[in-house]
Protein backbone atom coordinates (compact mmCIF):
# COMPACT_ATOMS: atom_id res chain seq x y z
CA UNK A 1 0.00 0.00 0.00
CA UNK A 2 1.20 3.37 -1.25
CA UNK A 3 2.02 6.26 1.68
CA UNK A 4 -0.54 8.54 1.95
CA UNK A 5 0.67 11.89 1.37
CA UNK A 6 -0.36 14.39 4.08
CA UNK A 7 -0.33 18.51 3.63
CA UNK A 8 -0.99 20.40 6.88
CA UNK A 9 -2.08 23.84 6.11
CA UNK A 10 -1.10 26.28 8.98
CA UNK A 11 -3.04 29.82 8.49
CA UNK A 12 -5.22 31.75 10.95
CA UNK A 13 -7.28 32.63 7.18
CA UNK A 14 -9.16 36.09 7.21
CA UNK A 15 -11.35 36.86 10.53
CA UNK A 16 -14.73 36.78 9.77
CA UNK A 17 -14.62 36.55 6.09
CA UNK A 18 -15.81 32.84 4.62
CA UNK A 19 -15.02 33.49 0.76
CA UNK A 20 -11.77 34.58 1.34
CA UNK A 21 -11.32 31.70 3.82
CA UNK A 22 -12.60 29.52 1.05
CA UNK A 23 -9.97 30.87 -1.37
CA UNK A 24 -7.31 30.57 0.65
CA UNK A 25 -8.13 26.76 0.84
CA UNK A 26 -8.65 26.45 -2.68
CA UNK A 27 -5.01 28.02 -3.35
CA UNK A 28 -3.87 25.48 -0.78
CA UNK A 29 -5.71 22.84 -2.02
CA UNK A 30 -3.73 23.75 -5.62
CA UNK A 31 -0.10 23.91 -4.16
CA UNK A 32 -0.89 20.79 -2.21
CA UNK A 33 -2.42 18.70 -5.26
CA UNK A 34 0.48 19.80 -6.59
CA UNK A 35 2.49 18.27 -4.52
CA UNK A 36 1.21 15.03 -4.48
CA UNK A 37 -0.82 15.23 -1.33
CA UNK A 38 -3.98 12.67 -0.96
CA UNK A 39 -5.34 15.25 1.62
CA UNK A 40 -5.13 18.76 2.71
CA UNK A 41 -5.88 19.38 6.68
CA UNK A 42 -7.04 22.99 7.47
CA UNK A 43 -7.35 24.36 11.37
CA UNK A 44 -10.16 24.64 13.26
CA UNK A 45 -12.84 26.97 12.71
CA UNK A 46 -10.63 27.74 9.62
CA UNK A 47 -13.65 28.90 7.27
CA UNK A 48 -14.82 31.91 10.00
CA UNK A 49 -11.66 32.60 12.03
CA UNK A 50 -11.82 31.35 15.73
CA UNK A 51 -11.66 35.29 17.73
CA UNK A 52 -14.92 35.83 16.12
CA UNK A 53 -17.50 36.93 19.52
CA UNK A 54 -21.14 37.13 18.54
CA UNK A 55 -20.34 36.59 14.82
CA UNK A 56 -20.11 33.00 15.75
CA UNK A 57 -24.03 32.37 15.50
CA UNK A 58 -24.09 34.56 12.18
CA UNK A 59 -21.45 32.51 10.43
CA UNK A 60 -22.46 29.14 11.56
CA UNK A 61 -23.77 26.85 9.05
CA UNK A 62 -24.97 23.56 8.28
CA UNK A 63 -23.18 20.06 8.07
CA UNK A 64 -24.50 20.27 4.15
CA UNK A 65 -24.39 24.68 3.86
CA UNK A 66 -23.52 26.52 0.89
CA UNK A 67 -19.46 26.66 2.51
CA UNK A 68 -19.62 22.52 2.67
CA UNK A 69 -20.63 22.41 -1.60
CA UNK A 70 -17.69 24.73 -2.26
CA UNK A 71 -15.19 22.09 -0.18
CA UNK A 72 -16.79 19.98 -1.95
CA UNK A 73 -16.26 21.43 -5.32
CA UNK A 74 -12.60 22.40 -4.22
CA UNK A 75 -12.16 18.58 -3.12
CA UNK A 76 -12.92 17.60 -6.68
CA UNK A 77 -11.44 20.04 -8.56
CA UNK A 78 -7.79 19.54 -7.26
CA UNK A 79 -8.31 15.65 -6.16
CA UNK A 80 -7.81 15.32 -3.07
CA UNK A 81 -9.39 14.95 0.02
CA UNK A 82 -9.99 18.05 2.64
CA UNK A 83 -10.43 18.34 6.07
CA UNK A 84 -10.90 21.39 7.85
CA UNK A 85 -13.01 23.17 10.62
CA UNK A 86 -16.21 25.20 10.73
CA UNK A 87 -19.00 26.63 12.90
CA UNK A 88 -21.67 24.12 12.51
CA UNK A 89 -25.24 25.06 12.82
CA UNK A 90 -28.06 22.45 13.86
CA UNK A 91 -30.97 22.88 11.67
CA UNK A 92 -32.64 19.95 13.55
CA UNK A 93 -32.02 20.91 17.14
CA UNK A 94 -33.07 24.73 16.87
CA UNK A 95 -30.30 26.23 15.78
CA UNK A 96 -27.66 24.67 18.24
CA UNK A 97 -24.08 25.56 17.71
CA UNK A 98 -21.49 22.99 17.32
CA UNK A 99 -17.07 23.45 16.88
CA UNK A 100 -17.12 20.66 13.88
CA UNK A 101 -14.96 18.98 11.44
CA UNK A 102 -15.35 17.54 7.88
CA UNK A 103 -13.68 15.25 5.71
CA UNK A 104 -14.33 15.53 2.33
CA UNK A 105 -13.27 13.31 -0.13
CA UNK A 106 -11.27 13.73 -3.73
CA UNK A 107 -14.66 13.25 -5.84
CA UNK A 108 -16.71 15.46 -3.18
CA UNK A 109 -18.42 13.61 -1.11
CA UNK A 110 -18.63 13.91 2.60
CA UNK A 111 -16.47 11.38 4.63
CA UNK A 112 -16.42 12.03 7.99
CA UNK A 113 -18.03 14.56 10.36
CA UNK A 114 -17.27 15.05 13.73
CA UNK A 115 -18.07 18.05 16.76
CA UNK A 116 -15.64 18.54 19.20
CA UNK A 117 -16.45 17.01 22.59
CA UNK A 118 -14.28 18.67 25.10
CA UNK A 119 -14.89 22.04 24.89
CA UNK A 120 -11.79 24.87 25.49
CA UNK A 121 -12.19 27.99 27.52
CA UNK A 122 -15.19 30.58 27.92
CA UNK A 123 -15.63 31.29 24.62
CA UNK A 124 -16.62 27.62 23.39
CA UNK A 125 -18.53 27.14 26.66
CA UNK A 126 -20.39 29.58 25.50
CA UNK A 127 -21.37 28.97 22.28
CA UNK A 128 -20.99 25.67 21.62
CA UNK A 129 -22.54 22.34 23.06
CA UNK A 130 -20.04 19.67 23.58
CA UNK A 131 -20.47 16.71 20.51
CA UNK A 132 -21.24 13.01 22.17
CA UNK A 133 -19.31 10.84 19.79
CA UNK A 134 -15.71 10.05 20.62
CA UNK A 135 -14.91 7.86 17.39
CA UNK A 136 -15.43 8.98 14.01
CA UNK A 137 -13.92 7.49 11.26
CA UNK A 138 -13.45 7.32 7.51
CA UNK A 139 -11.18 4.93 4.97
CA UNK A 140 -9.24 6.86 2.86
CA UNK A 141 -6.03 5.46 0.71
CA UNK A 142 -6.72 2.05 2.53
CA UNK A 143 -6.18 3.73 5.77
CA UNK A 144 -8.42 4.07 8.89
CA UNK A 145 -8.90 7.90 9.25
CA UNK A 146 -10.49 9.50 12.24
CA UNK A 147 -11.17 13.30 13.68
CA UNK A 148 -10.96 14.94 16.34
CA UNK A 149 -10.27 18.83 17.52
CA UNK A 150 -7.68 20.45 19.36
CA UNK A 151 -7.98 19.74 22.87
CA UNK A 152 -10.03 16.49 22.21
CA UNK A 153 -6.29 15.37 21.90
CA UNK A 154 -4.82 15.96 25.12
CA UNK A 155 -7.19 13.43 26.58
CA UNK A 156 -5.32 10.20 26.67
CA UNK A 157 -8.59 8.36 26.70
CA UNK A 158 -9.61 9.92 23.63
CA UNK A 159 -7.13 8.92 21.71
CA UNK A 160 -7.10 5.70 23.11
CA UNK A 161 -10.45 5.11 21.72
CA UNK A 162 -9.21 5.96 18.24
CA UNK A 163 -6.63 3.76 18.47
CA UNK A 164 -8.80 1.20 19.49
CA UNK A 165 -11.32 1.48 16.72
CA UNK A 166 -8.52 1.03 14.37
CA UNK A 167 -7.41 4.59 13.58
CA UNK A 168 -4.11 4.66 11.31
CA UNK A 169 -4.31 8.13 10.87
CA UNK A 170 -6.10 10.62 13.24
CA UNK A 171 -6.60 13.99 11.67
CA UNK A 172 -7.01 17.01 14.61
CA UNK A 173 -7.67 20.93 12.88
CA UNK A 174 -6.26 23.22 16.01
CA UNK A 175 -6.47 26.26 17.14
CA UNK A 176 -3.70 26.08 20.17
CA UNK A 177 -2.87 28.98 21.52
CA UNK A 178 0.11 30.34 23.52
CA UNK A 179 2.14 28.93 25.75
CA UNK A 180 0.67 25.50 25.10
CA UNK A 181 3.81 24.81 22.84
CA UNK A 182 4.33 21.48 24.79
CA UNK A 183 0.88 20.13 23.15
CA UNK A 184 2.69 19.72 19.29
CA UNK A 185 6.24 19.85 20.94
CA UNK A 186 5.53 16.84 23.05
CA UNK A 187 2.47 15.45 23.90
CA UNK A 188 1.15 14.86 20.35
CA UNK A 189 3.91 12.76 19.70
CA UNK A 190 3.77 11.05 22.78
CA UNK A 191 0.03 10.19 21.39
CA UNK A 192 1.04 8.77 18.58
CA UNK A 193 3.49 6.79 20.06
CA UNK A 194 1.14 4.95 23.02
CA UNK A 195 -1.41 4.58 20.64
CA UNK A 196 0.82 3.53 17.55
CA UNK A 197 -0.77 5.59 14.84
CA UNK A 198 -0.39 8.94 12.91
CA UNK A 199 -0.96 12.25 14.00
CA UNK A 200 -1.99 15.10 12.00
CA UNK A 201 -2.34 18.25 14.06
CA UNK A 202 -3.17 21.47 11.91
CA UNK A 203 -2.90 24.68 14.04
CA UNK A 204 -4.05 28.95 13.50
CA UNK A 205 -1.02 30.90 13.83
CA UNK A 206 -0.57 34.72 14.73
CA UNK A 207 -2.75 36.92 16.82
CA UNK A 208 -6.23 36.59 16.38
CA UNK A 209 -8.30 39.02 19.12
CA UNK A 210 -7.38 37.73 22.52
CA UNK A 211 -5.30 34.85 21.59
CA UNK A 212 -1.63 34.10 20.15
CA UNK A 213 -1.76 31.21 18.10
CA UNK A 214 1.75 29.24 18.17
CA UNK A 215 1.37 27.34 15.00
CA UNK A 216 3.72 24.15 15.14
CA UNK A 217 1.74 22.15 12.90
CA UNK A 218 2.78 18.28 13.21
CA UNK A 219 2.69 15.26 11.38
CA UNK A 220 3.81 12.63 14.68
CA UNK A 221 3.77 9.24 13.60
CA UNK A 222 3.63 5.93 15.87
CA UNK A 223 7.61 6.03 16.88
CA UNK A 224 7.00 8.94 18.19
CA UNK A 225 8.78 11.36 16.31
CA UNK A 226 7.87 14.22 14.71
CA UNK A 227 8.03 13.81 10.61
CA UNK A 228 7.23 17.28 9.83
CA UNK A 229 6.74 20.05 11.68
CA UNK A 230 6.03 23.68 11.00
CA UNK A 231 7.00 26.80 12.32
CA UNK A 232 5.63 29.68 14.15
CA UNK A 233 4.04 31.47 10.54
CA UNK A 234 1.80 30.73 7.73
CA UNK A 235 2.89 27.70 6.18
CA UNK A 236 1.58 24.61 4.01
CA UNK A 237 3.61 21.70 5.47
CA UNK A 238 3.47 17.89 3.92
CA UNK A 239 4.98 14.61 5.33
CA UNK A 240 3.81 10.71 4.45
CA UNK A 241 1.92 8.42 6.48
CA UNK A 242 3.50 4.92 5.58
CA UNK A 243 1.38 2.04 6.02
CA UNK A 244 4.32 -0.44 6.27
CA UNK A 245 6.09 1.80 8.83
CA UNK A 246 2.86 1.64 10.81
CA UNK A 247 2.62 -2.23 10.92
CA UNK A 248 6.63 -2.52 11.62
CA UNK A 249 5.86 -0.12 14.60
CA UNK A 250 2.93 -1.82 15.69
CA UNK A 251 4.85 -4.86 15.86
CA UNK A 252 7.69 -4.00 17.72
CA UNK A 253 5.50 -1.94 20.44
CA UNK A 254 3.25 -4.07 22.56
CA UNK A 255 0.88 -1.35 24.37
CA UNK A 256 -2.41 -2.19 22.53
CA UNK A 257 -1.92 -5.94 23.06
CA UNK A 258 -0.17 -5.57 26.46
CA UNK A 259 -3.38 -3.64 28.42
CA UNK A 260 -5.43 -5.25 31.08
CA UNK A 261 -8.65 -3.46 30.44
CA UNK A 262 -9.80 -5.18 33.07
CA UNK A 263 -7.57 -3.14 36.04
CA UNK A 264 -8.95 -0.04 34.46
CA UNK A 265 -12.74 0.35 35.77
CA UNK A 266 -11.69 3.52 38.14
CA UNK A 267 -10.83 5.46 34.88
CA UNK A 268 -15.01 5.86 33.79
Amino acid sequence: MAALRTALLQSSGELGDVAANLKLLDEAAARAAAAGADVLLAPELFLTGYAIGDAIARLAEPADGPSAKAVAEIAARHGLAVGYGYPERDTEQHGVLYNSAQLIGADGAVLAHYRKTHLFGDFELQWFTPGDRAVVQARLGGLTVGLMICYDVEFPENVRAQALAGTDLLLVPTALMHPAEVVPLSVVPVRAFENQLYIAYANRTGPEGDFEFVGLSTLAAPDGTARVRAGHGEDLVFGDVDPAALAASRELNPYLRDRRPGLYGSLV
